[in-house]
């Protein structure tokens, strides 16, 4: 199964917003997760600069990662998915 991802740039900066949220649902496997997810979209040529992870949580689109990533995501949402990461 792969996770939707998008890879951005804005004003310069190279970001990744994984369609994910963590098993447990908690901060600790939240960063984690993101961790693996930036490691494993570098390691297939990305520039990844910043990263977060988009869910929903209590019915609303809630991001977890780079704190002025996750704000500028709050404010602007995610334009679309542009690629699926496939992890093993």
């Amino acid at each position: 199964m792969g996770i939707p991802f998008a890879h951005l740039q804005e004003q310069g900066i190279n970001f990744a917003v994984f369609d994910v949220d963590a098993q447990s649902r908690t901060s600790a496997g939240r960063s984690d997760l993101l961790a693996r997810l930036t490691a494993m979209a570098r390691a297939q040529g990305l520039r990844v600069e910043k990263s977060a992870l988009a869910f929903v949580e209590r019915g609303q689109i809630a991001y977890y990662g780079t704190p002025d990533l996750v704000k500028f995501l709050s404010n602007n949402g995610v334009p679309k998915w542009t690629h699926v990461l496939h992890p093993e």
